[in-house]
């Protein structure tokens, strides 16, 4: 950093810096208390719904001066709600069942989806160094993925729902930081409300295909109502930080700092669920991390 660099700009770069990684711990530790919920019986796609109702309604108190303009929003509010609600609601239904690490790590594929869709959908040239991000992932996940016991399928495949939903949920991540990024005409209130609104309006969609009935509020005792709004209180925070965060800098720099994240996660999964990685996930998880740095380096470039 330079010695002659305005301290404005120094302390603005700090904000911007720290608030994706305030966001990346909210993210980081959220996975335990929607496991509390569903060892209280309320599956994923429930909780879901009651803590994303809850942060709406908390959020919409707040901002209740702002809901006329609602109907003037463009339509590229609507794909981000879409493809960021998707992301949360895949993300929640991942670390209930999954194993956490193996969970945030297919979804740290994320670089190498945001490469494809800049070559396919924006027409952005891929490079040798972008070539080389690519295949560090793909090595990555197909080390981690990799059953060496040999009991499992022999193909590289995430090996059960909860890694295919956290799989979805890294391209449906890289989908929305794409939009929000290019959505610069959006403000910060609107985008949160469009992730907010967005899984919920998935966890309704998704009601019927995995069969769950909706518990009534009257099924929450104190304790668990406490859980749910701690988490919406969490996920208020963790939106706004990573909204905030991601419209200020490149998406590939800022995905570097969240993989906060992943350390966050390892010590909670490992302390919270007694949860441990095999070898094999750990030289994989290295080089999806290493990928993701070195996209966010280059990009900086």
């Amino acid at each position: 950093m330079s010695l002659n660099q305005p301290k404005f700009l120094v302390s603005s770069a700090f904000i911007h810096s720290a608030s994706l990684l305030l966001a990346a711990l909210c993210w980081g530790v959220v996975w335990y208390p929607y496991r509390l919920m569903a060892q209280a019986g309320v599956a994923a796609v429930s909780a879901s719904f009651y803590t994303y109702s809850t942060v709406i309604i908390l959020a919409g108190i707040v901002c209740f001066r702002h809901w006329r303009g609602i109907f003037k929003l463009p339509l590229s509010i609507f794909w981000l709600a879409l493809a960021a609600g998707w992301t949360n609601l895949a993300y929640v239904l991942a670390v209930i069942d999954g194993e956490v690490m193996r969970v945030m790590l297919l979804f740290y594929l994320s670089p190498l989806w945001t490469l494809i869709l800049a070559h396919f959908w924006l027409k952005e040239h891929i490079d040798k160094r972008g070539l080389m991000i690519m295949a560090l992932s793909l090595m990555g996940a197909f080390i981690m993925l990799y059953d060496i016991t040999g009991k499992a399928s022999a193909w590289p495949l995430p090996r059960n729902t909860a890694e295919w939903f956290a799989l979805t949920s890294g391209i449906g991540f890289a989908i929305s930081n794409v939009i929000t990024r290019k959505s610069t005409h959006l403000t910060l209130r609107s985008k949160s409300f469009a992730v907010w609104v967005g899984v919920l309006l998935m966890a309704i969609l998704a009601m019927p295909l995995v069969k769950e009935t909706i518990p009534s509020p009257s099924f929450f005792s104190l304790n668990e109502c406490l859980v749910i709004l701690a988490i919406a209180l969490s996920l208020i925070a963790a939106t706004l930080l990573t909204q905030y965060g991601i419209t200020q800098m490149p998406a590939t720099r800022a995905s570097v700092l969240f993989l906060f994240e992943l350390v966050v996660a390892a010590v909670t999964s490992y302390f919270l669920a007694n949860e441990t990685m095999a070898i094999n996930e750990w030289i994989g998880g290295s080089l999806i991390v290493a990928a993701s740095i070195f996209a966010a380096l280059i990009n900086h470039d």
